[in-house]
């Protein structure tokens, strides 16, 4: 009997389908839960943009140009190795950057900082306004798809 005259019994979103021609076909079910992490990521990085934006209201010019620099600076450390970059595959980060790339796109090192800030001695709002910044950036970087890289500079599953 041919894999096409096969039939299974699935139910629908819990395990793999299988097309006519009986070659395997995504699971639905972690088409569901990729869209769900995507929208908290996406929530999580607009709660974070808005306390950056109230931080620097309240705080000033100082917290909000922090709050910017700390959303742009994880994405410079694509500078790393940018002169050997050529020939690499479309999407690829230079090996060499990826230790790098993945260290400034970690949320535990922020919340880390945030923590110590809570906890701190010395309060300084700007600098709760960079770390907002710098998580709403990662944030939404999980949000668009963009998560952490192998060591070879892809980006993982």
């Amino acid at each position: 009997m041919s894999n096409a005259a096969m039939s299974t019994i699935t139910a629908p979103g819990t395990a793999e389908a299988a097309d006519a021609d009986g070659t395997a076909t995504v699971p639905r079910r972690r088409s569901v839960l990729s869209v769900i992490r995507r929208t908290a990521w996406l929530l999580n990085a607009l709660f974070w943009s808005a306390f950056a934006v109230l931080e620097a209201v309240n705080h000033g010019w100082l917290a909000g140009l922090l709050a910017v620099a700390f959303f742009i600076a994880p994405d410079l450390t694509f500078l790393v190795g940018i002169g050997e970059a050529r020939g690499m595959a479309k999407g690829r980060l230079q090996p060499r950057a990826v230790p790098y790339y993945n260290a400034a796109h970690r949320a535990l090192v922020p919340l880390a900082l945030m923590t110590l800030y809570a906890f701190g001695p010395v309060p300084w709002a700007p600098a709760f306004a960079a770390l907002c910044g710098w998580l709403a950036h990662i944030s939404y970087d999980r949000a668009f798809g963009y998560g952490l890289r192998t060591k070879e500079g892809f980006q993982r599953d």
